[in-house]
């Protein structure tokens, strides 16, 4: 056994070795004299190394593999995600103020006001029109001046009165220009406000008054001949919609009241039947 072996196996069992001053000596060089050589062996290899780079140009990229273990070793913990603010909850006057600000179409620029709705909002009953004309637009509010006379006049006949127990609206809230008929785009643009209003106020019936109205509810270009007389459902909360002409409609067409008069009452019953089961 050599004397080197010899003395690291008596100090791992806790003897003391005696060594020669110079013994340690020698020892310190030679590991004096290693150490330089790795260092000079080192810098060997990184010069060879800038010498191929420059001769051969750059090295190839790393593998994926190893690109992957780098990132993960030397990645950063990412910063906590703030917590989502909840949904601001629809109210009737935050609604409101949506409507009358609302620029969504071009209709904003020639109105004089938007118009909301009127009645009851927690009424069981929803008239739905097209839109305001010169004089809702005016006083914003639907069905006013003759059209909304006879409105009123249509709903007592069945018990009904804006003030106490029914909500009346329109699926536009702006006035289409010369009372011409909405375009679709503004029907689009539009809509969703009622739908918020249905979402509030939930009727258990609702009577659309009028082509144009029934026929954007309804999603169709049926007549409104063909509309009548027949249980529709609108929206998610499918509730039942009846169909009926147009006060302003009736006005001119005198001879078709009967008629109004008929879909009042077979709205009348259908609500009737509703609030019974």
């Amino acid at each position: 056994m050599d004397s080197l072996r010899r003395n690291q196996y008596l100090q791992a069992i806790g003897v003391d070795v005696w060594v020669s001053r110079r013994a340690v000596a020698a020892t310190s060089a030679a590991t004096a004299t290693a150490t330089v050589t790795e260092a000079s062996a080192a810098a060997d290899t990184t010069a060879s190394g800038h010498a191929t780079q420059l001769t051969q140009g750059l090295s190839p990229p790393p593998s994926a593999a190893s690109v992957t273990e780098t990132e993960t070793e030397t990645s950063v913990a990412p910063h906590p995600v703030p917590p989502v603010a909840a949904p601001t909850v629809t109210t009737w006057e935050s609604l409101r103020a949506e409507v009358l600000t609302c620029t969504k179409c071009t209709l904003h620029t020639s109105r004089t006001q938007g118009v909301f709705g009127v009645g009851n909002r927690e009424a069981q009953w929803l008239v739905v029109g097209e839109a305001p004309g010169a004089e809702e637009d005016r006083r914003g509010e639907p069905f006013v001046g003759r059209a909304g006379h006879l409105l009123d006049a249509m709903l007592r006949a069945i018990g009904l009165n804006r003030s106490n127990n029914v909500y009346i609206a329109n699926v536009l809230k702006s006035r289409p220009p010369g009372n011409r008929d909405p375009k679709p785009e503004e029907v689009a643009a539009c809509l969703p406000f009622l739908m918020r209003q249905i979402e509030l106020m939930k009727p258990r019936v609702m009577l659309a008054v009028g082509r144009i109205a029934a026929q954007n509810l309804l999603a169709t270009d049926v007549p409104l001949g063909r509309l009548r007389g027949k249980v529709h459902h609108f929206g998610e909360l499918n509730t039942p919609l009846i169909v009926t002409y147009h006060p302003a409609y009736l006005l001119r067409t005198p001879s078709d009241k009967r008629k109004a008069w008929e879909d009042l009452k077979f709205a009348r019953s259908v609500f009737r039947g509703l609030t019974t089961t």
